[in-house]
Parts: C-alpha cells; structure tokens; sequence
C-alpha cells in the first residue's frame, strides 16, 4: 500500500527523477527495502553507465527497443566480463500497440566444421582447456544480429542514434570501479595468457586501479564499423574479416561462411498461467521458460504463501520441485531446430500433476530415485540481464552472455571483441557435466549450426492481459530458479520489488545431489532441512536480477544488490 512520498536516496539503485519532483520515492513504510520510482521511463542493468545510456534515449524520445539496444551495446563496453559483441543471448518484449509479446533468439551457434565428439582426447574424455579457454570454444557470436534484428522490428531509432554512447565509452574511456578492477585482477592468470587480452586489459605489468580511465580502441573501431554498415560489419565486413583472421592464425573454426550463416530468430514465446498470472518466457533453446512455467505448475498445489517465505517446508518443497525439472532438461532440452522438445507436454498441468504425486512434504527424495519424466507430446555465472520500460507501456527483458567471466578471455585482434565460450554449454560427452555440472544427453550434442541450451530465461509477468512486472537474471545454472524464486517473491510473499530481489535464494539442480543455500536462511531453518534429509551446502550469492514493475500508473524497478556497480534508473 503506497502510504506517503518522501525524499530519499536509493542505495542499490540510481534514480533520475523529471525536475517536478526530483529525487522523490514512492515510501512503504512497513518494509525494509524500496524500489525506485519513476512515471515516464526505467531501465535497469548491471553497470550504470549503461542504464544511463538507456534512460538518455528514452528521454530523446526513443523507445524500450531503442533504450534495450543503447543499453546492450554499452555494456560491452562497460561490462567487459559479460556485456559483449562476442556472445549471443535472447530477448523478450511487449508491443504496447499491438498487445502482443514477442521473443528474439539470438544464441550462439556452433560453427559449420563442429561435430559430435570434437572436444574428446584420444581416451574419450572432454578436453576442459579446449572446450573454454580455446579459439574452438567459440561458437558464432548472434549479438550484433540479435540487436539490430530488435532495432529494425521494434525500435524507432537508427543504430547510429542508439550505439552513440557505447561508441563515446569504448573511445573516450570511461572510469573503472572497484569491482572491475577486482575481477581483472583475479583473472589475470588467464587474461594475460593472450596477448591481444592483455594489451586491453592491463597496463604492462601493473593493473588497471579504481578511478583509473579504460580506453578500448579497436572495440571503438568495430562499433563504428557496426554503426556505419549495419551487422554486416560483423557478419560480412571489415570486423568479420579481422576475426576469422585471427581464427586462421590460431586453430579456431569460425570463418566468413559461418558469420554469413548466422541468423536472429523471431519466436514465440512459451506461456503459462500461475495463480491467475500469466506468465511469459523464452522458448527452447533456452531451457529456462520452459523450466519455470514447469515448476510454477507443480507449486500452484503448495500454499506457499500460507507456508511462510524461506521456511523449512516452503525451501523443502521448491527443491523437491526444482530436482524433478532439471532431471526433465538433461534428457528432454536442446535446440528445437535439431531436436523435437515436448515442449507442450513439460508445460502441461496434468504432466506437473504426475511429477508431484510420489513429492513427500516431509522427506527429500534422493536424486538417484528422480528421473526424467515422460512428457506427452504436445541453461553462465557471467551472464548479465537488463530490463526496460518506457512511458507508452512497452517492455523489454534481456539476457546475454559469454558464458565464462570474459568468456574464453580470448580478444580477437583488431577488434576488441571478447570471443565466447559457449560450446561448454553443449553436452561434449553425455553423461559427463559441463562448467556448472548440469548434465545433457543427445538432445544437446553438438551439430553444426546448431544453438546450445540455455538457463537465461528473460521473463515478463501479466496481469489482466497487461504487463506487470518483468525480470532476468545471470547466475550459469542458477539462473532458472532465480528468476522462479522473484516470481514467487512477488506474487506469493507479497514483496515490492525490491524486497523480491535482496531476498535470501535457494537452489537445487537434481545433480548434484546438494541444496544451495545463500547467507540470511537461518540456522534453525537449515537444521530443520538436514533432518529432512537435504544435504545443505552454503553458497555465494545467487544471480543479479534486474526487475521492473508496472503498477498504479508509476513504473517501480530494482536491480539486485548482489553485484556491485548495477543501476536502475528511470524519470
């Protein structure tokens, strides 16, 4: 209930008010945590200057497409270890005019020359180093097309208007943080172990410190390139070029034929309904709508409102829920251009139904007893999520990726880009777990021109047909049952949005056979869950969500306190 309005300074988020009421918080008197408040616009992401770049385009008139692109370039910049021209990623967004939602797969994908067992030794086991921290981790990069394809269908602005600020960043530098520099730091073992990386990245011997300028040149030249010519830059032109080149150089797999491949896909969203809400995600080869909508069929029959936030028989419940969904994705997830997805049948009521009559409300049941289902026939921790709203009601929730912390941290020369190593998130061998330890079978080997599976899952919430809230997450495994648990948070728990984000998570994946637990869930609670049988592991902090919500003519976001440097900002 919005009591009074008072004048605050938020603390996890950055708000930019219109002058009339500058600085001015809507104030819930009765809880701990506050969203940012605005009327016109929001957008929120993990790195300020980005979300700043978004806000500057929608109050130059541009629209949540428009602000979603400026903030998608930016933080490739800005955010090096997850922002990126290099990766792929997906995109939902709500056409306020037409009422419709649409979805946009722009997930890497695996060069022409892959094949099925190209990442075993001689012995049959998965080369690790090959499969990361090689030019042959790198599937054919889909964000450049994937944000252009957003700009032409939705957008209003031309890429040249859009791309300006991340252009001036890359150029002119912008200052590096604490955390920035932390990472750097911890990776220079592999960072410095390419010298095109460690030219960008660090200043000879010595590190970049907080407060420092971080120049990228040549990432300035291929964004110039991307502004000028379109993504043909990237898929047929001179930034093209200069990275199958190094490709050449050095042993990878991706040539002019695969860049020229590569295609963004408009798709349809998956749908489900939970306790009156629609919910809307993305469809497979992203496993996580499909996962979500599954898991929120199988609660709907748990009070979980009734039962308490983070209680022991609430957490007991979600990970009963959580092991019989992540048995589904290792056998029935993969790309649906290579593999038939029972996609209706994952998602139905009735299939939930089954999977939760053998569910015991007292006892855990051990992951060797819970196996894939069989549905009828009707997936970095350094991902990085940004939401955006804009004053005609129009949405957008995106999740991109490199899949590792600067993903290969390989930098094709000349270009400044960051290359992914996303052909860990195929199954190089079944059976055998990949970086996070989810297992894959055959659904999601590798084939050429194929996308791997997925846990991003970009989600928006609605209410009475219209948009209520949307969300996103990084977080590698994780990041399904994040966005499950805001879901919950929200509509179960009753929490503002920020109260859904700072609260403590949980997560369990069927293997291994562990439930995750964050700081803030209780002594007693967890001593309660061992007794029924959970082995409980303490974990670090799950996920960085970024969530905005449409309510009562006022647009409230937060973005996550878990990272540092994340903004929500809006007007």
């Amino acid at each position: 209930m919005i009591q009074r309005i008072i004048f605050a300074t938020a603390i996890a988020c950055l708000l930019i008010a219109a002058p009339v009421q500058s600085q001015t918080v809507i104030y819930e008197s009765d809880v701990l945590h506050h969203p940012v408040v605005g009327q016109n616009g929001m957008v929120a992401s993990q790195h300020t200057l980005a979300s700043e770049a978004g806000l500057e385009i929608l109050k130059k008139g541009g629209n949540a497409v428009d602000a979603a692109v400026a903030v998608g370039f930016s933080l490739a910049v800005v955010l090096p270890r997850a922002g990126n021209l290099g990766g792929g990623g997906f995109m939902m967004l709500y056409d306020s005019k037409s009422n419709e939602t649409k979805s946009i797969n722009y997930r890497e994908m695996a060069p022409l020359t892959s094949h099925r067992d190209m990442y075993l030794d001689p012995d049959g086991n998965v080369d690790r180093m090959k499969v990361i921290a090689s030019y042959q981790a790198a599937g054919v990069p889909g964000t450049v097309a994937g944000l252009a394809m957003a700009l032409e269908k939705y957008g209003t602005m031309s890429l040249k208007e859009v791309m300006k600020p991340a252009i001036k960043q890359a150029e002119d530098g912008f200052v590096v943080t604490h955390d920035l520099a932390r990472i750097l730091r911890n990776s220079t073992r592999r960072m410095r172990a390419w010298p095109e990386t460690a030219k960008i990245f660090y200043k000879g011997d010595d590190f970049y410190e907080a407060g420092d300028v971080l120049k990228q040149k040549d990432l300035a030249w291929s964004l110039k390139q991307i502004a000028k010519h379109g993504p043909k830059a990237f898929y047929g032109g001179e930034v093209g070029k200069r990275l199958v080149a190094d490709m050449v150089d050095n042993d990878g797999l991706i040539t002019m034929d695969d860049l020229a491949a590569y295609e963004a896909e408009d798709v349809e969203p998956v749908w489900g309904k939970y306790r009156g809400y629609d919910i809307a995600s993305m469809p497979p080869p992203s496993s996580g709508g499909v996962h979500v909508i599954q898991m929120l069929n199988m609660l709907e029959a748990f009070p979980l409102g009734y039962m308490g936030h983070n209680s022991a028989e609430t957490i007991h419940i979600m990970a009963e829920v959580m092991k019989r969904a992540y048995a589904d994705r290792s056998e029935h997830l993969g790309d649906p251009n290579f593999w038939d997805v029972p996609v209706e049948g994952l998602t139905s009521t009735e299939y939930a139904a089954s999977l939760i009559k053998d569910l015991d409300r007292w006892t855990a049941t051990p992951s060797d007893d819970i196996k894939a289902g069989k549905p009828q026939a009707y997936e970095s921790e350094e991902t990085t999520q940004f939401t955006v709203v804009d004053k005609q009601g129009n949405v957008v929730s995106n999740t991109y990726t490199l899949n590792f912390s600067f993903g290969s941290g390989i930098v094709a020369k000349g270009t400044g880009i960051l290359l992914n190593n996303e052909m860990d998130d195929f199954s190089a061998k079944p059976g055998t777990p990949n970086a996070f330890g989810l297992l894959g079978g055959e659904a999601n080997s590798v084939q050429p021109k194929k996308r791997p599976l997925s846990s991003m899952t970009p989600t928006m919430v609605f209410k009475d047909g219209k948009p209520y809230f949307a969300t996103g997450s990084p977080g590698g495994s994780r990041i399904i049952t994040t966005v499950l648990q805001v879901i919950l948070n929200i509509i179960d728990h009753d929490m503002n949005v920020s109260e859904a984000s700072n609260a403590p998570r949980m997560h369990h994946q069927w293997y291994p056979e562990e439930l995750y637990i964050e700081k803030g869930v209780s002594y007693d609670t967890q001593s309660l869950l061992r007794s029924k049988g959970h082995v409980v592991k303490y974990r670090n902090a799950m996920g960085s969500t970024q969530t905005i919500m449409i309510r009562d003519g006022y647009i409230f976001g937060s973005t996550d306190p878990r990272r540092p440097d994340g903004s929500c900002v809006g007007y």
